[in-house]
């Protein structure tokens, strides 16, 4: 995957907008465990940057939404969540950025889902812009249809366990999830799909590759 560069003012809401309007959506729909969770949101994301901005924007329409957790680096994946999990090449492990519904983040970097696991400080946190279309106070789940989108815009220096202070020409692999494992329907949706026997995203061997345009 290409990730588009737009040369835009990050402040400028109406540019983002239009950025967001001419990135290519792509669709978060490997069912990769059918027969224990057959429930799949309609979940789709769009990405471009700006070089010292990262904006990745999630459309989610799902029947059955909660927002439970109240603090960062929670267990944000037990609420209608979406993730986005990015190796650098050459670097050390990969980073995943878990987001709430609502806005509630946890941001690490490890070798492996138990290994290496090094969680981001909260001055790193608050440098990641969350932009909900949902009120920001927690509730619980909610059946209906319940569409809602949350958008982030990330710096380079997020990738807290490297030296990066742009975007720009940056290679590596990812993939892009959505879960809710403690909802009253849990789901485990991937952009790539995951060859295991049970859900797992921090499998970084089926990530897929990703580039991010140097102009």
């Amino acid at each position: 995957m290409i990730v588009p560069k737009f040369l835009l003012d990050a402040a400028d809401a109406a540019a983002v907008e239009r950025a967001f309007a001419a990135s290519e959506p792509q669709t978060v729909g490997c069912c990769n465990w059918p027969e224990a969770f057959p429930y799949a949101p309609e979940v789709r994301f769009r990405m471009f940057h700006t070089g010292d901005r990262l904006f990745v924007r999630f459309e989610v329409a799902e029947r059955y939404t909660a927002a439970r957790v109240v603090e960062d680096n929670g267990e944000v994946w037990t609420d209608s969540c979406v993730e986005f999990f990015f190796a650098p090449d050459g670097g050390t492990g990969y980073y995943n950025f878990e987001t709430t519904c609502i806005g509630r983040m946890l941001l690490g970097n490890r070798l492996s889902r138990n290994e290496g696991v090094v969680h981001a400080s909260a001055e790193t946190l608050a440098s990641v812009r969350r932009v909900s279309s949902l009120p920001d106070a927690p509730f619980e789940e909610r059946e209906g249809d319940n569409r809602w989108t949350l958008t982030l815009a990330i710096p380079p220096q997020a990738l807290f366990r490297h030296a990066f202070d742009n975007w720009d020409g940056l290679r590596g692999r990812m993939n892009v999830y959505k879960c809710g494992d403690n909802l009253s329907h849990p789901h485990f949706l991937s952009w790539r799909p995951i060859e295991t026997p049970q859900p797992d995203f921090h499998r970084p061997e089926f990530f897929g590759e990703v580039e991010f345009s140097p102009r």
